[in-house]
C-alpha cells in the first residue's frame, strides 16, 4: 500500500489540482469565503494540491499531518482571536482536512468538521469539485455564524483567495 501511495503521488502532475479546480472555479470559491466571513468572526483559507512531494512520502506524512503542516505555512493561526479555519484538499489520497484554531476548536467538536470533508469528498468522488467545496463553505459558514457571529468591526485578516500548493 505505501509503495503504491508514493508512486501514485510521484506519477502525478501538478496541473491536476489546476484541471479539478480551474482558475474561475477558483475564483467562486475566493467570493464564497469572502461572503462567508461577513457573517462571523472566523478567518478561511481554501488549499488545494495534487500530490506530496518524495520527502513527505518517505516519512510517511498523513493528508491530516499535511493539512497541519499548511494551516502553519499559510499562518492561518495568525488572526487576533484565534479564528482561522483551513479548509485542505489532497487530490492524489483523495482527502479533505478541516482543520481550526484553537479559539474555535474549543467550540466546534472535530466530528463536524469530518462530516463536511466526507460531504467533500463525495461530491468529489462524482467529480463536482466546485459544487462539494462551495457547498463546504457554506456549512463551514453555517457553523461560524452560529458560534462566531460578527461583533463590531470584523476586519480581514486573511486572503481569501484559494491557494493551489
Amino acid at each position: 500500500m505505501k509503495l503504491k501511495r508514493i508512486a501514485k503521488h510521484l506519477i502525478t502532475p501538478d496541473w491536476v489540482a489546476r484541471r479539478a479546480f480551474p482558475r474561475a472555479a477558483l475564483e467562486r470559491i475566493g467570493e464564497a469565503v469572502r461572503a462567508s466571513e461577513r457573517t462571523h468572526t472566523g478567518e478561511l483559507r481554501f488549499a488545494v494540491e495534487a500530490g506530496l512531494d518524495m520527502r513527505a512520502l518517505l516519512r510517511g506524512l498523513t493528508p491530516r499531518a499535511r493539512a497541519e503542516e499548511v494551516f502553519s505555512r499559510l499562518r492561518v493561526w495568525d488572526t487576533e482571536h484565534n479564528s482561522g479555519v483551513l479548509i485542505y484538499v489532497q487530490l492524489v489520497d483523495r482527502r479533505i482536512e478541516i482543520v481550526s484554531d484553537r479559539g474555535i476548536s474549543s467550540r466546534v467538536p472535530q466530528s463536524e468538521w469530518d462530516a463536511i470533508c466526507r460531504g467533500m469528498e463525495s461530491a468529489f468522488r462524482e467529480r463536482r469539485f466546485e459544487k462539494g467545496a462551495l457547498d463546504a463553505i457554506d456549512r463551514v459558514t453555517r457553523l461560524l455564524a452560529k458560534h462566531f457571529p460578527p461583533q463590531g468591526e470584523n476586519r480581514d485578516e486573511l486572503p481569501d483567495k484559494p491557494v493551489v500548493l
